[in-house]
């Protein structure tokens, strides 16, 4: 039974994750702030987290980084707020996937499925493998990335979409296709998540951002000679 750590400051938000959650088969943790969330992963071991950003004590994108410090749990961010900029700071801090309020738990339910059941796939990499062109290498097993010899470190969601895109190197992929592989749902015809993260990884690769082609009207090709 995967174990969910919901963070909400609202009562009513998180007992109607909970109970969406516990219906899907999870055995559900609550935390009513950021500081409790944070003090709770210390101790205890999840399988992903849920959570607010604007909360009391400690904000999400605080909780976040602490978090990350010490674990690598995917997390879930929810707000009440959609700008780009919001989306951008979670992503960079390393969450998994963002969902704006009002939401539908069962979306939200499907979206934690298929970041657990990304996390799984993980462990079934095939071993040593690496791409190398020119100054950018890519150690896929270790999930590494190095550009001219100088590791990068990007966002969970930034090694998926690299790694998928590098695994279809040359291959025209659609918007569709890169969301329905990378994030394993639909995202209902708002595809700025993806361009949100094609424009991080483009930032990371520096250089070699010339790799990732953007097809007009289709979606994004990572071409690379031979």
């Amino acid at each position: 039974m995967p174990n969910m750590l919901i963070v909400d400051d609202e009562e009513m938000i998180r007992r109607l994750i909970r109970k969406y959650a516990e219906f899907e088969g999870y055995d559900v943790t609550e935390a009513a702030d950021g500081m409790s969330a944070v003090m709770l992963c210390r101790k205890n071991k999840y399988d992903i987290i849920i959570m607010d950003i604007m909360m009391p004590e400690l904000d999400g994108f605080s909780a976040c980084r602490e978090i990350r410090k010490h674990s690598d749990t995917p997390i879930l961010m929810l707000s009440a707020r959609g700008e780009e900029y919001d989306k951008i700071s979670g992503f960079e801090l390393g969450i998994d996937d963002y969902v704006v309020k009002p939401f539908s738990p069962k979306e939200l339910m499907l979206r934690a499925a298929a970041i657990l059941k990304r996390s799984q796939k993980q462990s079934d990499m095939p071993e040593n493998e690496i791409f190398e062109v020119e100054g950018l290498k890519a150690d896929f097993t270790a999930r590494l990335v190095y550009v001219d010899g100088e590791r990068v470190d990007m966002s969970p969601k930034e090694y998926d979409l690299f790694f998928y895109m590098l695994r279809n190197r040359n291959i025209a992929l659609t918007r569709e296709k890169l969301i329905t592989e990378v994030w394993g749902y639909d995202f209902y015809g708002d595809d700025r998540t993806l361009d949100t993260h094609i424009k991080l990884l483009r930032r990371s690769l520096g250089p070699y951002a010339k790799f990732v082609v953007t097809l007009r009207g289709v979606g994004y090709r990572f071409e690379v000679p031979g």
